[in-house]
């Protein structure tokens, strides 16, 4: 049965927007569910549907309907999944690299999704129904810890959670070049890029996005860094890190490829050669997630070390002799290299 909610309008909230309201009165409800819900007109004031820019009138009693999720329609498949933390609200998976999260462009079968519909029925009717119970995403070639919500009201507090920043998403990643600050903070808008629909970009246009780094291990041509995310956006550490000239080794997309090795020497060439042949995907891995549990209030700190492909590209520059000897330039042409500015 679709749940129904009020609320009564007080003084200090007339004339706010009826979205920022509500946002604020129910901290499992985010603004863009909120939206929606008024889009639908699931949101009435004295009986009548409201827009999310009218303003609020003191004493006035909004009336909220919030509808059953839309059940997937996805078939579960019996895919197996290494689960870190898992209780009666929520999961916590380590996604393999290679495997898709949901279904999209090209990919109908065969993803996380699928799996965690065999694994959890009841996530059917969690969240989206093409991505029912996912609450954040990893790229597919991008390995680690995933959140999944197992009610609809997990899903909403969580969502809500990352919003305000309250869920650490740690990452570990292998990059060309050393930063020269041992630590920094990447603040740059990350959008769709202008000409590539296909990648994202730092752009004017896009949305904020702020992305922490700090050097675990120097290694002269290349990194190891720990990147920490202030926003979600799509790609956001492959573009910050390209746009400041460090992208992610075996990451073609952002400038990370092969060609970007045709000015180093010979020696230096051989060791990329030999870790390109252990990690063929983007040097990217999710290894933490803090966040205060949505029903119980703990804390719940989880960690999952990278797999063996990235420990084993690792420990090929770690053995290295050369590793510290070399620095690449920071573009190679043709490379994506640096996002556009427009």
């Amino acid at each position: 049965m679709p749940e129904e909610r009020e609320h009564l309008v007080t003084a200090e909230e007339a004339g706010r927007r009826l979205d920022q309201v509500l946002a604020a009165c129910w901290s499992d409800l985010s603004r863009s569910r909120l939206q929606k819900l008024i889009a639908a007109g699931l949101v009435r004031a004295a009986g009548r549907p409201v827009r999310a820019r009218d303003r609020a009138v003191a004493g006035a009693r909004l009336d909220v309907t919030l509808p059953d999720a839309e059940p997937s329609t996805l078939a579960p498949e019996a895919i197996p999944l290494d689960i870190v933390h898992e209780d009666e609200h929520l999961l916590v998976v380590n996604k393999p690299p290679g495997l898709v999260v949901h279904p999209g462009a090209g990919v109908r079968t065969g993803t996380l999704v699928h799996a965690l519909l065999h694994h959890a029925p009841q996530i059917a009717t969690v969240g989206g129904a093409g991505r029912p119970g996912v609450v954040h995403r990893l790229d597919k070639d991008t390995s680690g810890l995933l959140l999944v919500a197992k009610t609809e009201t997990c899903y909403l507090r969580l969502v809500a959670a990352i919003a305000r920043r309250e869920v650490a998403r740690t990452y570990e990643a292998l990059v060309w070049g050393t930063p020269r600050a041992a630590s920094g903070r990447v603040e740059a808008p990350v959008g769709r890029h202008p000409v590539d629909r296909q990648r994202m970009a730092v752009t004017e246009r896009g949305k904020p996005a702020a992305t922490r780094y700090r050097v675990l291990e120097p290694f002269g041509w290349a990194a190891h860094l720990e990147c920490a995310l202030e926003s979600g956006r799509t790609h956001q550490i492959r573009v910050h890190l390209s746009h400041i000239g460090h992208p992610l080794l075996a990451d073609p997309v952002y400038g990370g490829g092969r060609r970007r090795a045709l000015n180093l020497p010979q020696t230096v060439r051989r060791l990329i050669d030999a870790i390109f042949a252990v990690l063929p995907r983007q040097a990217l891995h999710a290894t933490r997630l803090e966040f205060r549990h949505p029903e119980t209030a703990g804390v719940l700190r989880l960690e999952a070390p990278p797999p063996a492909d990235f420990a084993a590209a690792l420990e090929v520059l770690r053995r290295s002799a050369v590793g510290s000897a070399s620095e690449p330039p920071s573009a190679c042409p043709g490379d994506p290299g640096r996002s556009p500015s427009r």
